[in-house]
């Protein structure tokens, strides 16, 4: 079977053309696809960043005075001949080393094999260290061991993957492509030694590697995991797959087992099988796995996500609120080595937090234009809320007005000028489309506001809350105290029914995570079930559903427990600055392409 599917004939023909080197490399005795790279036992294999951390401080006399024996293997990602001679660069697990090729050093068949490598083959070589007159670390190849050939042509240039959706699609270009810093420079006399047209550029110091992104990703998990496993908690896994979905208000993914002939859902969340450990005597568990939501695809949401979930017992929401601020510290200062970390143009310092009531942030962040704003005794109820509510709704009619107005004029005003078109108003352009884009929230919010008036419940606090405060929380940000309305399964507050001890995170404008004290009352977790259901019923998707044998597992007894969830891709964001949920994912979800090519 080969590989048919072209961009163009081009394409066809290079991919041709490797096929054709990689049988004159095996007419040369290489194996084509050998299964490791085993050096003789007198230059140990090692890696090129182990090569780097303990030689690159050594200057050329010390090379000269102790040969150094080294046998490394990696991706050619810039490679030259200059008739005898000849300079690559080798890539491995995000570091470049330099080698050099003579053919009085390595023989006729190796240096026949040397000719025949392309930009992206896979190598493995053996030889000593030195440095080369403008002083670069190199090895000097004494053999050379075919390991795999790139029949697919590199991208011509460092940025030759630059489409934001091909580099999501090819992960595995763009981690070698987009994943090293410039660890090697000249070498030899040129100041491009070691390059070749069409390789790789490094890119500049600046620029945030893409490996760098899922290697801090993996550090994140491991500093999670020794936070809580330094506080006596145990990591435990749950089902993926549920007869019923619950522990979230989402809309779940369905699938059917044929055996059983049943349906099932991808999980949403693990909540209500971590709080039946808890039930068991699993007083602090902890657990870092996939949900699935089938919603919506933003720079903020993935159908497909990670998340850090754990339940303490007797704790309460307010312990939580403490531990979270530890927790993401800790885990900042175990991947970057400092507290401030900087996203979308801010400096946040993750440990300075700001604690607000959901209501005190609504009065904090009330739009002057809407009128006065509101005060705490005015939030006590929906009836007296519901004013401040309404006139919210006509600001936002009457701003969505204005800004069509100004959008108009804008638009006419460039039209008046002499022999004005269109293509002639690039800022004007710019301006109408930011306008434009504000005036597509505006009416959002003007429409959800109405929707959420015709419907008049306690939800209308958490949805004036997220358009008015949530863009504001750049810093880190506690919210807490919610509505009953829209946390079926969080404790009361004793003296305020209709609100709820929960809490939410925010940094960097957005939710990173939510906690609640439990409701551990079997009787009331029923009763609110049943509400659930008949939201269900009237067409709410998110509803939660009837989990019959979870409130059965209340009525054994959950002690007052405490419970969080952290989303981990969105803690990553803010870690390395990533402004896309799709950079933090290795392999994120995505429109099906269009077929291209020939087949």
């Amino acid at each position: 079977m080969s590989y048919d599917e072209f961009e163009s004939e081009f394409e066809r023909r290079l991919y041709s053309d490797r096929q054709e080197k990689l049988n004159r490399i095996a007419d040369l005795g290489q194996q084509k696809y050998p299964n490791t790279f085993a050096p003789p036992a007198d230059h140990p294999l090692t890696t090129i960043a182990k090569i780097r951390a303990q030689y690159d401080t050594w200057i050329g006399e010390q090379f000269d005075a102790t040969r150094v024996p080294i046998a490394v293997a990696g991706r050619i990602m810039a490679i030259r001949q200059q008739g005898k001679a000849g300079f690559a660069t080798l890539q491995q697990e995000g570091a470049r080393l330099q080698i050099y090729v003579r053919k009085d050093a390595v023989g006729d068949p190796a240096f026949e094999l040397y000719k025949l490598l392309d930009l992206g083959d896979h190598i493995g070589v053996t030889g000593y260290l030195f440095r080369t007159r403008t002083n670069e670390l190199t090895i000097h190849v004494e053999t050379i061991t075919f390991l795999a050939k790139a029949l697919l042509a590199l991208p011509e240039k460092y940025h030759g993957l630059s489409d934001i959706e091909l580099r999501y699609r090819q992960r595995y270009v763009d981690l070698f492509m987009n994943g090293v810093l410039n660890e090697t420079t000249a070498a030899g006399a040129a100041p491009a030694e070691g390059a070749t047209e069409g390789a790789a550029e490094p890119p500049k110091a600046q620029e945030i590697r893409v490996r760098d992104v899922f290697v801090k990703r993996a550090a994140v998990l491991r500093a999670m995991r020794r936070f809580f496993d330094a506080r006596g908690y145990i990591e435990v896994e749950t089902p993926m797959m549920q007869p019923i979905a619950g522990g979230a208000m989402a809309r779940p993914f369905t699938t059917h087992h044929n055996a059983l002939d049943i349906d099932l859902f991808l999980r949403i969340a693990p909540e209500l099988y971590l709080k039946r450990l808890v039930v068991g005597g699993f007083d602090r568990v902890y657990e870092i796995n996939r949900n699935f939501r089938n919603e919506g695809i933003s720079t903020q949401h993935n159908p497909e996500f990670t998340m850090l979930e754990f339940y303490q017992a007797y704790a309460n929401y307010k312990d939580l609120i403490e531990l979270t601020k530890e927790l993401i510290q800790f885990v900042a200062k175990e991947v970057n080595g400092t507290t401030i970390c900087h996203f979308n143009g801010y400096e946040i310092d993750l440990a300075k937090w700001e604690t607000l009531t959901m209501r005190e942030a609504i009065i904090k962040w009330w739009p002057k234009e809407a009128g006065p704003a509101p005060q705490l005794g005015d939030l006590a109820n929906l009836n007296s809320f519901k004013p401040f509510v309404e006139v919210l709704r006509t600001h936002f009619a009457q701003e969505h007005k204005r800004l069509g107005a100004e959008r108009e004029n804008i638009h006419n005003t460039f039209l008046a000028r002499p022999e004005a078109t269109e293509m002639d108003m690039p800022d004007e352009r710019a301006k109408i489309k930011a306008i434009t884009d504000l005036m597509v929230i505006v009416d959002t919010n003007s429409w959800t506001l109405k929707r959420a008036l015709d419907n008049y419940d306690g939800k209308v606090y958490a949805t004036v809350f997220e358009m008015l405060a949530e863009e504001h929380l750049i810093q880190p940000t506690i919210i807490y105290e919610f509505p009953l309305a829209v946390s079926p399964l969080s404790k009361q507050k004793p003296d305020e029914p209709d609100w709820v001890e929960r809490f939410e995170f925010y940094i960097g404008g957005f939710e990173l995570g939510n906690a609640f004290s439990e409701l551990n009352d079997p009787e009331e977790q029923f009763r609110r079930f049943k509400e659930q259901l008949e939201q269900h019923e009237r067409g709410d998707e998110e509803a939660h559903q009837m989990d019959v044998d979870y409130v059965r597992a209340l009525a054994y007894g959950l002690p007052p427990t405490a419970g969080e969830g952290i989303g981990i891709d969105r803690l990553t964001m803010i870690l390395t600055g990533a402004r896309s949920i799709r950079d933090v994912i290795l392999f994120p979800l995505l429109r099906p392409q269009a077929a291209t090519g020939s087949r």
